[in-house]
């Protein structure tokens, strides 16, 4: 079967730390030992306690690491996603 994607508006912003945009923060550590993901890209945060995190949203689907360059998409019904940087407007039209 073959199906399009339903036409639907959403807000995109690329991601800034210190906005809040971020659902919470993963010790870089774990990340790295339980081997989730490529952590090449991560944006890695030194908090004032010297450990180093990296910020991410929760989705359906878990928690989505956030990279350099990423954009925070939050659809029109709530669901929020990270897209890269590279692929953001291949997939979104800027409607403003």
């Amino acid at each position: 079967m073959k199906a399009r994607r339903v036409a639907m508006d959403a807000d995109i912003q690329k991601y800034e730390m210190g906005k809040g945009m971020e659902d919470g923060f993963e010790l870089f550590i774990d990340v790295v030992t339980h081997g989730w993901i490529s952590t090449e890209h991560l944006i890695q945060y030194k908090r004032e306690d010297g450990k180093i995190v990296t910020p991410y949203i929760n989705h359906r689907r878990g928690r989505i690491f956030i990279c350099d360059g990423d954009y925070i998409v939050t659809d029109a019904d709530g669901t929020r996603h990270v897209v890269g940087g590279d692929k953001a407007f291949q997939r979104y039209e800027v409607l403003e």
